[in-house]
């Protein structure tokens, strides 16, 4: 049996600013299941690195979560007081930020951060503690692990540090990890190594992971599951592969061909009009409808989220609706099919790997 080990419930994260309130999470309700990678994609400022933030209890005032639900596994972790939070920070679930700087203290040798981040939640000895962190070294692929233990993060590389950080979230075999757009300072050679070696640690350890990014290309591969948010709001989820094959929300689709090809040399780079409503002035409508080419009247409802019934772009009917673990859910009055293809040129795009 597959194992939910978090579970999002219509969650709401809220900013009290002097100009309003800002929806920053508004309703997300999200699930990732032991050994599984779920991508949580979309532009700046819809919203994702808040929820990961959630999740963990790391938002600070004047943001705060104002409704929903986040389970670990058997806990609730909404409401719960801060002393029993920093415990399971680092034990039982960690991050992984795009500034390895933000993990790592600058003033002491990797050895000394390691130890400790192992025995603030186990009672080991420090040689044990010593061997573990060299381990955790290697499985990340740091080569000569004693010799890196000694050094300080400035005499590591950019892509050394991320390792190390990456390590340290590991360090504690811990049921779920935020990941929040690690790769992105990275060159692709570095970023290719770290996502390989993260998705071989989440299948051997069984670790549950939601990666944060806003680059298609980089979950299509990494990831078992993407959910796509945009404004505050999931707008569509199912398994990676058939969301980048046959994507329902415009949206997504948008997202998934302004991505370069091989087979457009030569062409203009597709670009979705507009930019993001402000979050301070959402209104009764739908957020993307100002966006999309397939706004109706009655876009100026939200729509709910629902599970995806009817497959599109020559998917199959089992692709759409998906399988138990990845059902396919899309928040659109006009959910993209076969018959309704946009007029600009093919809806999908050739990702790089």
């Amino acid at each position: 049996m597959t194992e939910t080990v978090l579970s999002i419930d219509n969650l709401q994260t809220h900013f009290f600013t002097r100009g309003g309130v800002v929806k920053a999470v508004n309703g997300v309700s999200l699930s990732v299941n032991r050994g599984e990678i779920l991508g949580l994609v979309g532009e700046s400022g819809s919203g994702k690195s808040i929820t990961g933030f959630s999740i963990l209890g790391l938002v600070d005032e004047p943001g705060r979560i104002v409704g929903g639900s986040i389970r670990l596994l058997d806990r609730e972790l909404v409401g719960l007081p801060d002393p029993e939070l920093r415990r399971l920070r680092g034990g039982r679930m960690a991050m992984i930020f795009q500034d390895p700087m933000m993990t790592l203290n600058p003033v002491l040798r990797i050895e000394t951060q390691m130890i400790e981040a192992i025995q603030a939640h186990e009672k080991v000895s420090r040689k044990e503690a010593w061997t573990r962190a060299r381990d955790g070294l290697a499985q990340v692929g740091i080569p000569s692990p004693e010799e890196r233990l000694k050094c300080y993060p400035h005499e590591l590389s950019g892509g050394m540090r991320q390792r190390v950080a990456i390590a340290i979230a590991f360090l504690n075999r811990p049921d779920f990890i935020v990941a929040d757009e690690p790769t992105t300072a990275l060159d692709v050679t570095i970023q290719s190594q770290i996502l390989a070696e993260a998705q071989k640690l989440c299948r051997d350890s069984g670790t549950a992971m939601i990666w944060i990014t806003h680059d298609l290309s980089v979950v299509a591969g990494l990831a078992d599951t993407i959910a796509v948010m945009y404004a505050g709001r999931v707008v569509e989820t199912g398994a990676a592969a058939e969301v980048v094959a046959a994507p329902r929300h415009p949206y997504t689709s948008g997202l998934i061909r302004s991505v370069p090809g091989e087979h457009m040399t030569g062409k203009r780079l597709f670009q979705i009009p507009g930019m993001t409503p402000s979050l301070l002035r959402l209104g009764a409508e739908c957020p993307f409808s100002e966006r999309c080419f397939a706004r109706t009247p009655v876009c100026a409802q939200v729509p709910d989220l629902v599970p995806d019934l009817v497959p599109g772009h020559g998917a199959t009917e089992e692709a759409a609706i998906g399988d138990n673990r990845h059902p396919r859910a899309v928040r659109c009055h006009h959910p993209l099919s076969a018959a309704e293809p946009l007029p600009t040129g093919p809806l999908s795009a050739e990702l790089p790997s």
